[in-house]
């Protein structure tokens, strides 16, 4: 059983090195994919691209080149809808490939450990392979989980900032400043993912989109109720000649009551995510401090008999 791990241990070792050797020759893809990703996103300036240095570029190298290999020629899994969780999570230095081959990376590498780990403590041969194989379904979905996870509290922040966005608009709007203005001092204000999408909103008009397009572009990039409705109160606004600041101000009241609605419904569920630990975690330990003397003194009466 040792020389069998010890062979699968070389196997991927083997691997390994012949991913490292040709992360090493196409080390300057890196470049192509940022300028792709650049033509993707449909922005430039407004977020950082510049390739990582040190370690952390080598391997986001090797692991775009092994990416090119998986989508390219095995034709494995869509490279637009991973681009699209990408952009949610906010990860625009990081490319659909790159993910995939960090992927690849992660079942390969976890596996590896493993055995290694198998062999060290002399493990059995049948944890030895479950664990090879639960290492190696790991590696390959925790990407795609990590990035999921990213991409919901990314939103989720998203949808919780945009009141605070909307009174904004309606003080710099009702002064005087057009709906533009406005976005520019909101964008120059927040922070945070909000924040980003603003400026990058703000970038592409500068590159010839409308203020409309730009808005449009920015539901795609983050499918939140509360960015649909503040851009679809901004175009029947914009194509009806209704005052904006009217509406702003109609649609931060309708957003706070929604957010209060979400508050609620969270405190709503609060009892029953509760019951779990209350069930298993505080209650056997109340009924230790509270039978536990009781119990002992039932014993001892007992056994005095």
């Amino acid at each position: 059983m040792t020389t069998l791990l010890l062979l699968i241990g070389l196997t991927l070792t083997a691997c390994a090195v012949a991913l490292i050797a040709r992360g090493f020759i196409t080390a300057r893809l890196r470049a192509t994919e940022t300028l792709g990703s650049i033509g993707h996103y449909g922005y430039g300036g407004a977020i950082d691209l510049e390739p990582s240095p040190g370690i952390r570029g080598f391997v986001d190298d090797l692991a775009g080149s092994i990416g090119t290999f998986v989508l390219s020629r095995l034709q494995f899994g869509s490279e637009e809808i991973i681009r699209k969780q990408l952009v949610q999570a906010g990860m625009y230095q990081t490319t659909p490939r790159m993910l995939r081959g960090y992927q690849v990376l992660g079942a390969l590498v976890l596996p590896a450990l493993w055995i290694w780990l198998a062999v060290g403590v002399s493990m059995s041969a049948a944890a030895a392979v479950i664990g090879t194989l639960l290492a190696a379904g790991i590696g390959w979905a925790g990407p795609p989980f990590i990035v999921r996870r990213k991409a919901e509290a990314r939103l989720y922040q998203i949808d919780y900032e945009m009141p605070e966005l909307i009174d904004l608009l309606v003080v710099t709007v009702e002064a005087g400043l057009s709906l533009t203005a406005a976005l520019n001092t909101a964008a120059s204000r927040l922070s945070g993912p909000l924040g980003e999408e603003l400026r990058i909103s703000l970038q592409e008009q500068r590159m010839g989109l409308s203020s409309l397009q730009a808005l449009e572009n920015m539901v795609n990039r983050c499918p939140t109720p509360a960015v649909r409705s503040f851009v679809r109160a901004m175009v029947q606004g914009e194509r009806l000649g209704v005052s904006v600041g009217q509406i702003l101000r109609s649609l931060a009241l309708e957003m706070r009551k929604r957010r209060r609605a979400a508050a609620e419904e969270k405190a709503q569920k609060a009892p029953l995510k509760m019951l779990f630990p209350l069930i298993f975690m505080i209650f056997p330990a109340m009924f230790v401090v509270i039978l536990g003397p009781a119990v002992i003194g039932i014993v001892h009466a007992l056994g005095g008999k």
